[in-house]
């Protein structure tokens, strides 16, 4: 089974929806940066459950503990690996899905095959295992930032609704982490009306990346389009990834969706930037900007058709703790995943040639 990602900055991570711990050992980290568990703990808390209404109240506090790779507040190069323990886990709830398949989940696709699985909450297939990218991808905002490299992200959409108006100061001051204060309302409405009728909601995850360095990216088979398009669908509930004007270039003629190049301060910059920061597979120096599609919620407490291992058709009722949209613990994941992707094509840039980057 694989769980591990990254060349350099490497990440792999361990654990069980509903095991005693969740883990991630993350390599290739460089040594003498400042490091302190705050540092990790603060991304995470961004992740957690039961944050607030729109969340499961599932109540974990998802404590990182560092057991390797950081002595006296700095990185010594060595592999940093972390764990947290799951302190309110109740599989009573998943008794009698044992052997049933939940619609939208992993639990057929693993049993057909591993012919085994992990019924108490999906096991690996859980978004539980996404605590260790979102740990790994605090560390690699260290690598970036030494670059200057600045990541966030934001709901896009929910229900259907739409963020308008962009204020950054925004995102973090409402629970769905919309950039629309009032795009954020009618949100937050749509979750707890689905809630109460036992139903979710999907939406659209944007993720910018600033001052990334020209020519991050691997030509020809690890171009930064395909890694960015691969960390965002391991995310689970992920549906489709779209880098700059995505699909919309499509209505486009070529003249109209062609980035033009001009010089400012001396540097190369582009007018527009329809390609989303990435051309040939490399950075541009532009804005990298990714959106991804989250599905709703597959647990929801209604009754659902099914089968089970023995072929036979089955009703069932998936109980629980669940997220009625899963979009706003979603943004933290997708910004670590595209922190991981230019950490790791960052250090394997210095590789690429002597000098680099460039003075």
């Amino acid at each position: 089974m694989s769980s591990s990602f990254g060349t350099i900055f490497r990440l792999t991570t361990w654990g069980e929806s509903h095991g005693p711990a969740l883990g991630v050992v993350i390599e290739g980290t460089p040594a003498g940066i400042p490091l302190a568990v705050e540092d990790i703990q603060f991304q995470l808390d961004r992740r957690r459950v039961g944050q607030s209404k729109v969340t499961t109240p599932r109540n974990e506090k998802d404590r990182a503990e560092i057991l390797s790779g950081v002595f006296e507040g700095v990185t010594t190069g060595a592999p940093i690996s972390l764990i947290t323990y799951n302190a309110d886990v109740d599989s009573s709830k998943y008794e009698n899905l044992r052997d049933v398949f939940r619609p939208g989940h992993a639990d057929y696709t693993y049993w057909a095959k591993y012919g085994h699985r992990d019924h108490r909450g999906g096991g690996r297939s859980s978004a539980r295992e996404t605590w260790g990218r979102v740990a790994a991808g605090a560390i690699a905002r260290k690598i970036l930032a030494t670059v200057g490299v600045e990541i966030y992200g934001f709901a896009r959409e929910i229900g259907g609704i739409r963020a308008e108006t962009f204020d950054r100061d925004e995102i973090e001051r409402n629970i769905v982490r919309s950039p629309d204060p009032i795009a954020a309302e009618k949100m937050i409405e749509a979750i707890m009306a689905v809630k109460s009728e036992n139903d979710s909601l999907g939406g659209i995850v944007e993720v910018h990346a600033l001052n990334v360095p020209v020519g991050l990216g691997e030509p020809t088979f690890d171009k930064l389009d395909g890694l960015i398009g691969h960390a965002m669908h391991s995310i689970p509930a992920v549906k489709g990834v779209e880098i700059g004007e995505g699909f919309e270039v499509t209505r486009l003629r070529g003249s109209q969706s062609n980035d033009s190049f001009t010089v400012e301060n001396g540097e190369v910059r582009t007018r527009s930037n329809n390609s989303g920061g990435l051309l040939g597979g490399l950075a541009t120096g532009e804005p990298i900007l990714v959106r991804i599609a989250v599905k709703p919620t597959s647990s929801v407490a209604r009754p659902q058709q099914t089968v089970d291992t023995n072929m036979q058709p089955r009703e069932i009722l998936v109980e629980g703790r669940h997220d009625p949209s899963v979009v706003p613990r979603a943004v933290p994941v997708a910004e670590a995943m595209l922190a991981n992707v230019l950490a790791d094509l960052y250090l394997r840039n210095r590789a690429a040639r002597i000098g680099w980057p460039p003075d």
